[in-house]
């Protein structure tokens, strides 16, 4: 298993665009057993100290870890030691938000990590070309992609899928003539954006 992007999107929270809005993502957790994925309803939970996002990268003893995160961890063990500090700091930060989700979103998780490791790569490629560039947009408008996904699930099924597959099929030119309809009727309600 490489762990390079897994772990990124263990550690980022595994969001990615998709159309309007975004869809989480599972990701391998560092141990291996199970996958891992947050949610906008399931933020990452907070790390204090070496942990904590911005803080430097100072390394992560292996005794330090508490045991439940050593046995997910297990894999590592006997090269640890050897690990960039970045990645043991990534690594246990995963380890913390798996061991807090409750069952059914480790399940969930699971499920959707499953499924992507099913997809083409090329469909997988795509994927991670949407998360990187929702990355890059400011906190403003990654904020607004997650109400609009929100909205988006509160429609019924047979709605979304009726809009999914009106977007999929329609081209560059009809999709700009949706994205104009869909803010004028925005403008409208005064939601702007």
């Amino acid at each position: 298993m490489k762990l390079g992007l897994r772990a990124a999107w263990l550690m980022s929270g595994g969001l990615l665009l998709q159309g309007y809005g975004f869809a989480a993502r599972a990701a391998e957790p560092p141990g291996g057993a199970a996958p891992m994925v947050a949610t906008p309803a399931m933020p990452a939970p907070a790390v204090a100290g070496p942990l904590a996002a911005g803080a430097a990268a100072a390394p992560v003893p292996w005794n330090s870890l508490r045991t439940d995160q050593q046995q997910l961890l297990q894999r590592f063990a006997a090269d640890w030691d050897k690990l960039p500090a970045q990645r043991q700091q990534a690594l246990a930060r995963g380890t913390e938000r798996w061991l807090s989700m409750p069952a059914d979103q480790r399940n969930t998780a699971q499920s959707r990590y499953r499924d992507f490791q099913r997809m083409p790569q090329g469909q997988r490629d795509e994927m991670r070309r949407r998360w990187e560039r929702f990355q890059t947009l400011d906190p403003a408008t990654q904020d607004q992609i997650r109400r609009n996904f929100r909205a988006f699930q509160r429609l019924p099924l047979a709605t979304r899928q009726r809009l999914r597959a009106a977007w999929q099929h329609a081209d560059p030119d009809q999709r700009r003539r949706m994205l104009e309809k869909l803010r004028e009727r925005r403008r409208a309600r005064g939601l702007g954006r």
